[in-house]
């Protein structure tokens, strides 16, 4: 499989996110797109750091556990709890992005499409990303 990068990420952190790869397929009838689905597991009090999505990739989130804090461009923070789901328009700032409880850990899984690895098309947009899934 291809190495791509999602976003980058303190490697070092004890309160940084961990990120677990769980598919990257090729979207047969879109030329150039992948679907990729990760699982977010942050810690009591862990977050990610204020980054930026690809201008191609299109995130859809859904709380597995806990409670996640998120904050997308210049809309108010809101915390997600379990069961509930949010999206990310491609190219969003994302300012807050964090496990709302510092007792107790929380998941969530992304979903996205993004521009595949391999495309050689038009470029569609850059990314400022952070964990790289191998």
């Amino acid at each position: 499989m291809t190495a791509m990068a999602l976003w980058i990420a303190p490697a070092h952190s004890q309160d940084a996110e961990q990120v677990k790869p769980v598919f990257e397929h090729v979207i047969p009838n879109v030329d150039g797109k992948s679907m990729v689905a990760v699982v977010v597991t942050y810690p009591p009090g862990g977050k990610s750091p204020s980054h930026h999505h690809a201008r191609s990739a299109f995130i859809y989130a859904y709380v597995l556990s806990g409670a996640i804090r998120s904050q997308v461009g210049d809309e108010p923070a809101r915390v997600y709890q379990a069961g509930e789901n949010f999206f990310e328009a491609p190219g969003s700032h994302h300012r807050i992005s964090e496990n709302a409880s510092d007792r107790a850990p929380a998941r969530l899984r992304r979903r996205f499409q993004r521009q595949s690895p391999d495309y050689t098309g038009p470029e569609v947009g850059g990314a400022i990303n952070r964990v790289t899934i191998a």
